[in-house]
């Protein structure tokens, strides 16, 4: 296998730290694979943990700071973070008001934040969990039970970050990340399988000229598997996919998402067709983020995800941020 790395055991490990080399701003324990904000815990605030397998980023290190999330913890690749990470993250950035666990529906990661948040709350953190499943492909996978957590998992990050960074109470934070999964639904489409270190091949055969449809951000099945169709063709598939479940009233936001492999110019081009679609649709989009951001290794492919959203998930939405990954307004 052709990779930029030493050697698969230890792939986390290099890129925490290369990632703490790179983000001073951030304080990365290497051997605990706890990633905090510099100056957490941060008085009065309600803090924000996330994290899941490695190999998706910049989920979730890559949102950690101002706005966003306070701590993520890293597992290896495509595995769940362990409880004890979690616990160490919810003890780094409790001030005292309580912490928010944002948890994508794989269930590693479910049974392991459950863990982690009665092991939290023995120490004396105030903890609430939200569940993100937006994904409308396929209902349970090889990995979960019932919709998969992808690329909703952006936004939910985003504005419950916001209304944390604002003073929200727990309960209040809490409330805004369920409202905006609830508000979101996302679909995936793979043009080739991903490569983990481990294995040092394709995790799943996907034949020359095949692409998958609603796959999921570790490769798992989709829908179904037809010949290569062009860009207007994939988002009439998936931007129709998402907009048949979510029926939405009010403007989107709109993320289009590179899978890990797929260069912006596609990406680019990708989106003038998912715009066409929306327009088509009727739907008005309020703001629309392209680039990887949820990926799947070197998987090549993308993902639409649409968030409807009122004045004050907008409001938060725009609100500064200050993450290695995604930052404005400051």
């Amino acid at each position: 296998m052709r990779m930029l790395i030493n050697v698969p055991e230890t792939v986390v490990a290099d890129a925490l730290r290369g990632m703490a080399a790179a983000h001073p701003e951030l304080s990365v324990d290497t051997e605990g694979r706890v990633i905090v904000r510099g100056d957490a815990p941060v008085a009065g605030k309600v803090g924000l943990v996330s994290g899941g397998g490695s190999g998706h980023e910049p989920l979730h290190g890559g949102f950690v700071g101002p706005g966003m999330l306070d701590a993520a913890c890293p597992g290896e690749v495509f595995t769940s973070p362990v409880p004890d990470q979690m616990a160490r993250a919810a003890a780094a950035v409790d001030s005292g008001k309580g912490v928010l666990f944002i948890v994508k529906n794989y269930t590693g990661d479910v049974l392991n934040f459950d863990m982690a948040a009665e092991l939290a709350e023995d120490e004396g953190v105030q903890v609430a969990k939200v569940l993100v499943n937006d994904d409308v492909a396929v209902t349970d996978s090889l990995y979960t039970a019932g919709r998969r957590g992808t690329g909703a998992t952006l936004f939910v990050e985003k504005i419950a970050g916001a209304a944390a960074e604002e003073g929200m109470p727990l309960e209040r934070v809490e409330s805004i990340a369920r409202q905006v999964n609830e508000a979101s639904r996302s679909f995936g489409v793979a043009l080739s399988a991903c490569t983990t270190p481990a294995k040092g091949s394709p995790t799943f055969d996907l034949p020359p000229g095949e692409l998958e449809l609603g796959i999921g951000i570790h490769g798992e099945p989709g829908r179904e598997r037809r010949r290569m169709m062009t860009s207007g063709e994939i988002a009439d598939f998936a931007v129709g996919a998402v907009l048949d479940d979510l029926k939405p009233s009010a403007p989107v936001l709109a993320l289009v998402n590179g899978m890990g492999a797929t260069p912006l110019l596609e990406l680019y081009g990708f989106n003038a067709e998912v715009q066409r679609v929306l327009a088509e649709r009727q739907v008005s989009v309020a703001r629309t983020l392209v680039g990887n951001y949820v990926t799947s290794l070197d998987m090549a492919g993308c993902s639409v995800t649409l968030c409807q959203v009122n004045d004050e998930l907008l409001r938060l939405w725009d609100a500064p941020v200050q993450t290695p990954a995604l930052r404005w307004g400051r």
